[in-house]
């Protein structure tokens, strides 16, 4: 199924301190170097804590994840974005109008904004993480690569 994936993936949400992050890491993780991934946010913020913790537990280290925003990215010539924020999607549809890039919409819960003890907050990251790693696997199909 590696020959549906598309040449350059970006990921988009608020802040590439949560969501996008993971996404892009579990797409790096799961397709390698048959597709470019990256990752940007409306307003970049430092990786939350709680992102590092969760995805380690699934083997994927990404303490090093440098936050940048659409205008920080190395290149524009992605075959699709993914946004994870409506304001993400909205940036991502102005770059539709001077690229042949495809735009879609994940919507996808901010877990940084649960409430509770550390085990229920971990838990809402658990769930956004996993929801993700479903989403990519269901879109791009499965290679074999251990851990998720």
């Amino acid at each position: 199924m590696a020959g549906d994936l598309p040449g350059a993936v970006l990921f988009a949400c608020s802040h590439n301190a949560v969501r996008s992050p993971m996404a892009e890491n579990i797409m790096r993780h799961l397709y390698g170097r048959q597709v470019f991934v990256q990752s940007c946010g409306v307003r970049p913020q430092e990786v939350d804590p709680f992102v590092v913790a969760v995805m380690d537990e699934i083997g994927i280290d990404i303490e090093r994840h440098r936050a940048r925003s659409f205008d920080d990215l190395d290149d524009d010539s992605f075959d699709l974005a993914i946004s994870l924020s409506p304001e993400a999607h909205h940036r991502a549809l102005e770059m539709t109008r001077t690229t042949a890039m495809e735009a879609v919409y994940w919507p996808t819960l901010d877990p940084s904004v649960v409430a509770g003890s550390r085990e229920q907050i971990m838990d809402s990251y658990r769930q956004v993480r996993d929801g993700l790693v479903q989403q990519i696997k269901a879109r791009f199909g499965t290679l074999s690569a251990p851990g998720v």
